[in-house]
């Protein structure tokens, strides 16, 4: 079997299976499972349609790190539900959600699949560490446009877009990004800079948008070398991108440490995180199928058990 590393976007797609399946599915309790039994099912089909062979649920240990907002006060303020004193900021989870977060933590350890965050750094920053130094292809699955700049060919490093549902799954490669947005992957956090990302609370460059953003990078390569060329006199940059990029001078000081994902993190290693998929097997197989019931998940963790023994 040919080996491939699939790295979650878990959050994304525990979000996607909230809304996504109907809340009237609960436990006996009255506790919604929704979100539960879409994500089990979500990696039932994920992993068996692009083959992976190892796999690592990639967590948001710090959804909104207090260093990107130190840099860029703006980054993601839109979500924010409240601030509390001394405590990090709380992204806005329905209550019926949260209150399955734990047993969605629960069902992935019965089932082996590895688990891994990072404190300080979002599930980006984790993806975009093993995606740079797996020795292995990648997929990683997100609906997160900045992922974008994992995207890597040569190194056999896709992206899984969920943003259109998981009925029309998009996989991204280099070709995909340039034809999109006219831009190598390499070049998509300078781009996403440049043009502001409002999901992420990025206001860009006034008076910049997404083609002239391409333009300009497709013609000096990256940020750096465009804002060199800002500032030499004999450049041919013309006067009104020098302005707007003046302008924005405080901005693009912090901005492209805001939207780089890290690719550097002190993480365990696959075999470390226990990456490999295998059978759920003993205990573990027996606590899983008890909670199936207990829980009311119906289908998905016979599902989740036949899709895993395939490893065996």
């Amino acid at each position: 079997m040919n080996q491939r590393l699939m790295l979650l976007d878990t959050a994304s797609l525990y979000f996607r299976a909230f809304y996504g399946v109907p809340d009237t599915i609960r436990r006996s309790d009255g506790t919604p499972v929704n979100a539960v039994r879409g994500l089990l099912d979500m990696i039932t089909r994920l992993t068996a349609d692009y083959g992976a062979t190892h796999l690592i649920a990639c967590w948001d240990d710090d959804w909104r790190p207090q260093w990107r907002v130190d840099l860029l006060p703006t980054y993601k303020a839109h979500r924010v539900a409240e601030t509390v004193d001394d405590a990090p900021d709380v992204e806005t989870v329905p209550d019926p959600l949260e209150a399955q977060i734990p047993m969605i933590r629960r069902t992935l350890e019965l089932a082996g699949v590895a688990v891994v965050g990072a404190p300080g750094y979002e599930a980006d920053d984790v993806i975009g560490t093993y995606a740079s130094g797996a020795d292995l292809p990648v997929d990683a699955v997100t609906g997160d446009r900045d992922l974008f700049q994992v995207i890597d060919d040569g190194r056999g490093v896709r992206v899984i877009y969920t943003a259109r549902g998981m009925k029309n799954l998009e996989v991204l490669t280099e070709a995909s990004i340039v034809a999109k947005y006219r831009v190598l992957p390499q070049q998509y956090a300078d781009y996403a800079t440049l043009r502001g990302d409002a999901s992420d609370g990025l206001p860009g460059v006034a008076g910049i948008g997404e083609k002239t953003a391409a333009s300009l990078l497709g013609e000096y390569g990256t940020l750096d070398a465009l804002l060199a060329a800002a500032s030499d006199p004999d450049s041919g940059l013309s006067a009104p991108v020098r302005s707007k990029l003046a302008k924005a001078s405080e901005y693009l000081e912090v901005a492209p440490d805001v939207v780089r994902v890290a690719r550097d993190l002190d993480l365990p290693r696959l075999d470390e995180a226990g990456a490999e998929l295998a059978p759920i097997t003993g205990n573990e197989r027996a606590e899983l199928e008890r909670l199936g019931t207990e829980w009311n998940l119906g289908g998905s963790v016979k599902r989740l058990l036949e899709a895993f023994n395939r490893f065996a």
